[in-house]
């Protein structure tokens, strides 16, 4: 038999994921009818056992009460399987003969689920009933602290799921579980998905294990009471939440915010409630016990009674005590008591307006809750709008206890127990996670049109009709500004007129309508002054020749715009032609398409380009004559 501790949780791990792999084999081709089956008759088991193994978890953790770890359980295996009974998860789940697509759900595989140590039997309830009714097995990893009432909750919904048809090692507990076990569950390669619910640590190593993995972070849920509110009310209710299962849950409320014209109304109100109401000395005791010096929550204090919390700290309550309620200062890293607490010890913060308790609750948020949940108190719609603009938050409660609204028990949300938190705070999701969170979609989809008919832009039509697609207009920017032809044309025609040469600009309407470069703008200047010259030019005489046939040969060319360069003027012995006025520099293109020879067209400009070029042959055809494409060397 292995010795070391950490082998055998390798071992065991092992073993389990194989026997859960097989049952998958067989269960992901059940149907809806077996799959609801299956599924009704493991929410009965864990209905039927929601009290034993609410004091299993108490007497083994020490966290909470049995009370509300019932109420938890409950909601796991009752309002949970009443929420997701309808859902369609198995085979053909959609179809759209319209669209011409067909849905077909696929499971995912086995499920590496994680669990907490605060919510240890409705995790398991919660995990396996969603992955169930998503064609999937499951193997679960208890916490340590809780592993006796978590392997205890599998194995009666195990025994209640293959006495309803299911493959026998659909659900799995390893026993004997470690870092190194839980680290071996989560790569395995038979896994097909990590459930993860924990501290930060472990659902880091979920989203770090190359797997697909949905994890959350953690909650510092901010209440917002504003002055529309009845606020003895709302305060009632926020005791409520804060009080259940003494804290644990990750909605539970945390940091109440409210304007200081209202504390007297404030601190009755939860005296009131049930609230034993700190003193100065009391919080600042409080402080001590309940973080650690590094700002972490000790655990001895979490899931605590506030008689028992409040003897650690040193002070006395009375029995009825349901919470213990102390002013802060501020929020954020300057007042560490603005931070999660997993316990029912609740933080009060006056503010001076509505606008600074919004500035308040997302400072709490941002401290240790981003993407979690939060809450306000509110009779006006705008203002229960601008808060939730406004909070860093995916779930936004009005108007209810924090831990009964996030979990869909006061509100319309999904019943889950895995809230997930979002981009903001590294999940994969921001949803309550359900069985359609553990499923893939298959589609099947069906021919309904031509692929011209998908597209509907102006430039998608022209490539479809084989034509020239729209010339994109060129966009004017701040460090150079739009020039239009006729502002450069008319600079030149002044500045030619300054040395006495005759401007020649045609009138602006006579211009090309579409807006040229500042390059195409210059060349066709250019090309109107050369034409200009041609015009006014004597007619070229023939040149003499010498006699002996030595005469050499004149200077080619070199190719305009529009026309060829002017005939030169007759040599005269007597005093020797001008020299000619150098060549313009050629704009040779690197790449020609149909719509740069049609826009040449409509330009009445030339393209000049060589044998490095790229043309393409529609745009050769286009020019089969050759009078826009000009070759040069």
């Amino acid at each position: 038999m292995l010795e070391d501790k950490d082998l055998r949780s390798l071992q065991e791990v092992r073993r389990k994921v194989d026997l859960a792999w097989q049952a998958f084999q067989t269960y992901r081709s059940f149907t809806q009818e077996q799959v609801d089956r299956i599924v009704d008759a493991v929410a009965a088991a864990a209905r039927a056992n929601a009290v034993r193994l609410a004091e299993m978890a108490v007497e083994e953790t020490g966290y909470g009460n049995v009370h509300d770890k019932i109420a938890k359980n409950l909601l796991n295996s009752d309002a949970l399987h009443t929420y997701i009974r309808p859902m369609k998860t198995a085979g053909i789940i959609r179809e759209d003969a319209a669209k011409g697509l067909i849905e077909v759900a696929e499971p995912m595989g086995v499920i590496a689920a994680i669990l907490p140590t605060t919510n240890p039997t409705s995790t398991v309830f919660y995990k396996t009933l969603i992955a169930l009714k998503a064609r999937n097995t499951i193997v679960i990893s208890p916490h340590p602290r809780a592993r006796r009432c978590t392997c205890e909750s599998a194995r009666i919904l195990l025994e209640a799921a293959v006495a309803a048809g299911a493959p026998d090692g659909l659900i799995q507990c390893v026993n004997e579980a470690t870092i190194e076990g839980t680290n071996e569950l989560m790569r395995h390669k038979r896994t097909g998905l990590i459930l993860s619910t924990g501290g930060p640590g472990i659902v880091r190593a979920a989203y770090a294990s190359g797997k697909p993995a949905l994890g959350v972070g953690p909650g510092n849920v901010p209440v917002l009471i504003d002055s529309t509110a009845n606020i003895d009310e709302a305060l009632a209710q926020v005791v409520a939440g804060k009080s259940f299962d003494y804290g644990t849950v990750c909605s539970s409320e945390q940091t109440v915010v409210v304007e200081a014209k209202h504390s007297e109304v404030v601190w009755r109100s939860l005296a009131a409630h049930g609230a034993h109401l700190c003193t100065a000395e009391q919080t600042a005791a409080l402080q001590k016990v309940l973080l650690t010096h590094d700002g972490k929550i000790n655990p001895e204090c979490v899931g605590q009674s506030p008689q028992k919390i409040a003897g650690m700290a040193g002070f006395q309550v009375s029995e009825q005590a349901r919470i213990l309620a102390l002013e802060i200062q501020g929020v954020g890293r300057e007042h560490p008591l603005s931070a999660e607490k997993l316990s029912p010890v609740l933080a009060v913060y006056f503010v001076p307006s509505f606008e600074a308790g919004i500035e308040a609750c997302a400072g709490v948020l941002n401290y240790g809750g981003r993407g979690h949940t939060c809450v306000i108190f509110s009779s006006s719609r705008e203002n229960v709008k601008k808060y939730g603009l406004r909070m860093p938050a995916f779930r936004v409660l009005v108007n209810t206890p924090s831990p009964q609204g996030s979990t869909g028990i006061t509100t319309s949300v999904a019943p889950a127990m895995t809230l997930g938190c979002g981009a903001m705070a590294g999940n994969s999701t921001s949803d309550n996670v359900g069985p359609l969170h553990l499923i893939n979609i298959k589609r099947i989809a069906f021919k309904v049109r031509e692929a011209e008919q998908a597209f509907t832009s102006p430039e998608a039509k022209a490539y479809f009709a084989g034509t020239a697609l729209p010339a994109p207009k060129p966009a004017a920017s701040a460090s150079e500004p739009t020039v239009s032809q006729s502002s450069i044309a008319s600079a030149v025609d002044r500045y030619l007129s300054r040395r006495g040469i005759a401007g020649t600009a045609p009138a602006a309407a006579a211009l090309a309508p579409a807006p040229p470069s500042r390059r195409e703008a210059a060349t066709a200047v250019v090309d109107r002054f050369l034409a200009g010259k041609r015009a006014a030019a004597p007619a070229a005489a023939p040149a003499p020749s010498c006699g002996c046939g030595s005469m050499p040969e004149p200077v080619a060319a070199t190719p305009v715009v529009v026309a060829a360069e002017p005939a030169a003027a007759p040599v005269s012995e007597a005093a020797p032609a001008p020299a000619a006025p150098p060549a313009p520099k050629l704009d040779i293109v690197g790449f020609v398409c149909e719509d740069d020879v049609r826009r040449a067209r409509t330009l009445g400009k030339k393209l000049y380009i060589n044998r490095k070029t790229i043309v393409t042959p529609a745009a050769r055809d286009l020019d089969a004559a050759g009078e826009l494409l000009v070759m040069t060397e």
